[in-house]
């Protein structure tokens, strides 16, 4: 069995994010569901970005932006995910290597340009996506390294993957492989309109190779299809080792097959944007796990770091996480969660 060098390697959609503010009438002008991800072509991609006011560039991708977060807090991160070899490209490239995740993906001589993502930020601090996933749409089982997965405690997927094929083909690919060499696999379920396309897949995936998946309310109710979160938490436990659920304001609850964990959500010194609260706290939630923490202790680190990104402009920490780590890992963290043991949520 190879050595377990890398906490977690992630594979996911190689994006730059273009951040703006706008105000809902954008939103329903242009269609946009708010709130959510929506998939364009790259036509009506420029069309959205020449009318939208300053925006600013920033290396994206909810799974590369976990990555990002989990170096930041002092973990070994990976990741695997395909860009251009155009200018977006590189910016990409510097960034998840700047930050101090290990990516080796050659970029694409030709195809599609690099993936972007335009971030729509109303003044209630809500982000609403419209993703072009340019290059992306290219990563393949070719593109992963066997050697590298092996090295993985824990491969974490993203869901936005299976709307694409051969990305898909790679994620299950991924997962036999890290799997077989002793490892685990983590899900992200992405957004709930991505659950909506693929509720019976990712239900097969939650009952088979997923040991640890990461839903918030919206998705996880969409995936059970349940009229209530309790519901919802009753319909997952049993059916995945562990399951982190995030409930925006109302905080977090994380359930394994014998308790159920309440967490409290950390306000923000500021609401800024929203953008990438759920990817933190995966981060968070992964570096306590392979770090040796309980999963009441790593969900309480998710939600500290949950709580510094959306007070911030984009979803890639301004400033080292590693403190966080180095609170809460010490026994400095705030008030032990709600504990029950059947409880639902």
């Amino acid at each position: 069995m190879a050595d377990k060098d890398f906490d977690v390697v992630g594979l996911g959609n190689a994006i730059v994010d273009v951040v703006a503010h706008t105000e809902d009438g954008f939103l329903e002008e242009a269609g946009l569901v708010k709130g959510a991800m929506t998939l364009v072509d790259e036509a009506r991609c420029l069309e959205l970005y020449e009318r939208l006011g300053p925006a600013h560039e920033v290396s994206g991708g909810s799974c590369a932006n976990t990555m990002a977060a989990l170096a930041s807090l002092g973990g070994r991160a990976a990741f695997v995910g395909r860009v251009r070899d155009d200018e977006l490209g590189h910016i990409f490239i510097h960034d998840i290597r700047a930050a101090g995740v290990h990516f080796t993906t050659p970029p694409s001589p030709e195809g599609p340009p690099t993936a972007r993502c335009l971030v729509l930020v109303t003044p209630d601090a809500q982000r609403t996506m419209a993703t072009y996933l340019g290059a992306c749409v290219e990563l393949s089982p070719a593109d992963l390294d066997p050697d590298l997965l092996a090295r993985a405690r824990i491969l974490y997927l993203e869901g936005y993957l299976w709307d694409r094929p051969e990305a898909k083909a790679a994620c299950l690919e991924a997962a036999r492989i890290v799997r077989e060499s002793g490892g685990r696999v983590a899900l992200t379920l992405s957004d709930p309109f991505c659950v909506d396309r693929w509720r019976e897949e990712f239900r097969d995936l939650v009952d088979g190779p997923v040991d640890i998946l990461f839903a918030n309310e919206a998705e996880i109710t969409s995936l059970y299809r349940t009229a209530s979160f309790a519901q919802a938490l009753a319909a997952v436990r049993g059916r995945v080792t562990v399951a982190a659920l995030t409930r925006s304001a109302k905080g977090s609850v994380v359930v394994t097959d014998g308790a159920t964990v309440e967490i409290p959500a950390f306000p923000p010194t500021e609401l800024v944007d929203t953008t990438g609260a759920g990817d933190l706290y995966a981060a968070g939630f992964l570096r306590g796990l392979t770090g040796g923490l309980d999963v009441a202790t790593a969900g309480r680190l998710g939600a500290l770091c949950a709580s510094i990104v959306i007070a911030q402009w984009g979803a890639r920490p301004t400033r080292p996480l590693r403190p966080l780590w180095e609170r809460v890992a010490g026994g400095a963290a705030a008030q032990p969660p709600k504990r029950s043991g059947t409880g639902g949520g």
